[in-house]
């Protein structure tokens, strides 16, 4: 039986120091919790985490691709790798971007399911192939190609791999969810 206590406990001000225990407050408010485990966890590695931060924050939300879309890819990807606390976060995030139970379901089901657009379906191969290969073939990519300029499409790469590798960390640390 795997162990479901954290690996690492969520910090408080004295590991986290005062900048990014204000940095974990501020955004445990944002997420609508009093402890946002990924944050108080995560920001035990001082200017890591904010630097983390900035990177993340620059593709989601700070990105070019529609809210939708990204939470799109971000749910996609939790779902793949079963990783309960990226979904249970971003299914409260992909509500305020427009994603309804139907199309949350269909995204379980993945670029398959029927009712997506073109551009969804090629979206969501991308994201599988993505995950499930580390690399995109040639016609994922020229699909992919029709609906997204040059810097869309690297940074629809480069969401899937930063949630794909958050994932992998909340699942090594085995960060339990906020509520």
């Amino acid at each position: 039986m795997v162990s479901t206590q954290p690996r690492i406990a969520p910090g408080r001000l004295r590991e986290l120091g005062p900048v990014n225990w204000v940095v974990w407050q501020a955004l445990s408010r944002a997420a609508g919790t009093d402890d946002a485990h990924l944050f108080s966890t995560l920001g035990r590695t001082g200017g890591l985490f904010r630097g983390w931060l900035h990177f993340s924050g620059k593709l989601m939300p700070g990105g070019r691709l529609r809210r939708y879309e990204s939470e799109m890819v971000i749910l996609r990807v939790a779902h793949l790798r079963e990783c309960e606390y990226e979904t249970d976060h971003h299914i409260r995030l992909g509500k305020r971007a427009g994603i309804t139970q139907e199309v949350l379901d269909r995204l379980r089901l993945g670029p398959t399911a029927p009712g997506w657009t073109d551009k969804e379906r090629a979206l969501l191969t991308a994201v599988d192939q993505l995950v499930t290969t580390r690399n995109l073939d040639d016609p994922t990519w020229t699909t992919l190609a029709e609906h997204y300029d040059d810097r869309r499409l690297i940074e629809i790469v480069l969401l899937t791999n930063q949630y794909e590798g958050l994932a992998s960390t909340i699942t090594a640390l085995r960060i339990q969810t906020d509520h």
